[in-house]
């Protein structure tokens, strides 16, 4: 659940060619953009990094940023230059100790030209050295920064890296991270995974987070401001991390009630998709006016506005599915996002028929009965719905759709075993809508490909009578009591 901007693609997507043929020279720079035709300027070729490490100052008062960082990386070609993904202003660049040149190109690239080549299989170390105010820095006309009262916070999907600190910003690079930030006392700094420590020293506290497990560039986070910070462990062990800002209002109570239920939710979901992947769980709610949320992982970033009509939990549901369902095992290209959004919305489906609320045969009845065969909602195809449909209704609800399809046709033995079986099988990796097919086929040892091809890639309303209990068109179909509460969860990818 996220907020979308205009994609890029057909500004940048000229630039992947400007990549020197090997022919040409012994070294060659790597490509400007990872080669996802959704975003053919994210990510960069040419090298795989391994580790961020970054060692933040930030001033609340102005949303000035500083910061060091260092980069572990291997070269995956003979390399002359690289590409950063990155808007703030650079003082400077080493690597392997050495400076080097630098420049800026493009909408949101830092050309980085090392002293010397470097050899493909080369183990690097880049260091950046820079500054400036996130909030007034923009690509593609919009910003993924979000200044709040007390401080700011960086949480967008696809991106939001450029903002905060220089990146290879694509899920397939995913990496581990050290995040180091000195604030003024009194302001709190929030990020991924374990709090490590913290330290005060003439007026700033330093808080030192660590994520300790792969992850992908837009699900770090940073929130930086004034915030009542809760902590427990849940039955199963997990420890919860929870944060709000102080000046939430009338929200506030609202917001505890949903997101203090992470441990109980994170446990519920262990029964479903295996053991939770990962060191903490929790999120955080900032003052801040946008409408999403979003699976930052391990700390989930949720809008106040989730929480205007009171307590939320299904959106809770749907963020913490995704630490199995997109941050656990994370997608191949930004086509793939199926495995994302629509199985943490049949979460939802499941969190309704745990609550009593309608079953998920009950929620898929609705939802097909609801959209007749000439709404455009059947035209989006949730296996390759295209960047401006990526976070589309259809992406979820269809998406879901072909869930509870597959569930029908495979029986649930399999069905849940492939639930399960699928987080481990791609741990910490990164898998596309073809792999979990082959995955599906292999557990439930029947063909699938016409359904997937059914439910996924045809533009147009499937047969009832090709899933068994699925309503036909036109049937009047009860609403079950939960629709409306995870109707309210798809505002949340609104534009």
């Amino acid at each position: 659940m996220h907020r979308r901007m205009i994609a890029p693609g057909a500004l940048a997507a000229a630039s992947v060619l400007l990549a020197i043929p090997a022919s040409a020279a012994s070294y060659s720079p790597g490509t400007p953009g990872i080669g996802d035709p959704y975003y053919p300027s994210y990510g960069n070729g040419g090298y795989d990094v391994s580790h961020y490490d970054l060692r933040l100052q930030y001033q609340p008062k102005t949303d000035e940023l500083q910061g060091t960082a260092t980069l572990l990386a291997r070269t995956t070609q003979d390399l002359s230059r690289f590409d950063l993904d990155f808007l703030l202003d650079v003082s400077e660049v080493r690597v392997n100790g050495a400076k080097a040149s630098f420049a800026t190109s493009g909408e949101h690239e830092l050309v980085v030209t090392p002293k010397t080549p470097l050899a493909k299989g080369t183990q690097i170390t880049v260091v950046v050295r820079y500054s400036g105010v996130p909030s007034a820095k923009s690509a593609y006309g919009f910003t993924s920064w979000h200044r709040t009262p007390d401080g700011g916070v960086a949480a967008n999907e696809p991106e939001a890296a450029w903002w905060w600190f220089p990146s290879n910003d694509h899920p397939t690079d995913k990496a581990t991270y050290d995040v180091s930030v000195a604030v003024p006392d009194g302001t709190q700094a929030l990020s991924n995974g374990t709090l490590q420590s913290t330290a005060s020293k003439l007026g700033w506290t330093r808080y030192n987070w660590r994520q300790n497990k792969p992850q992908a560039t837009y699900l770090a986070t940073l929130a930086l401001g004034r915030f009542d910070i809760t902590t427990g462990t849940s039955d199963g062990g997990v420890p919860v991390i929870n944060a709000y800002s102080k000046d939430l209002g009338d929200t506030d109570g609202a917001a505890r009630a949903s997101v203090e239920r992470t441990g109980e939710i994170v446990d519920w979901l262990s029964g479903y998709f295996g053991p939770y992947p990962f060191s903490t769980a929790g999120g955080y709610v900032p003052n801040t006016t946008t409408g999403y949320a979003l699976e930052t992982q391990t700390r989930i970033y949720y809008s106040p506005k989730q929480f205007a009509n009171g307590s939320n939990t299904s959106v809770v549901v749907h963020e913490l599915a995704h630490q199995w369902y997109g941050d656990y095992v994370s997608l191949k290209g930004w086509k793939d996002i199926w495995i994302n959004e629509g199985f943490a919305r049949y979460a939802q489906w499941l969190w309704s028929e745990h609550e009593g609320e309608g079953t998920a045969q009950e929620l898929a009845d609705y939802v097909y009965a609801s959209h007749p065969a000439d709404d455009a909602f059947w035209t989006v195809k949730p296996g390759d719905p295209g960047p401006d449909e990526q976070f589309g209704d259809a992406v979820y609800n269809r998406g879901a759709l072909a869930i509870q399809a597959l569930r029908n046709e495979i029986g649930d033995d399999a069905f849940f075993a492939i639930l399960k079986g699928w987080p481990k099988e791609h741990a910490y990796g990164n898998a596309s809508v073809a792999d979990f097919q082959k995955y599906a086929e292999q557990v439930s040892g029947k063909p699938l490909s016409a359904l997937f091809d059914t439910w996924l890639f045809q533009p147009e309303k499937p047969a009832a009578p090709s899933v068994r209990a699925m309503v036909k068109t036109g049937t009047a179909v009860a609403q079950p009591k939960s629709w409306k509460k995870i109707e309210a969860t798809n505002e949340v990818h609104g534009h």
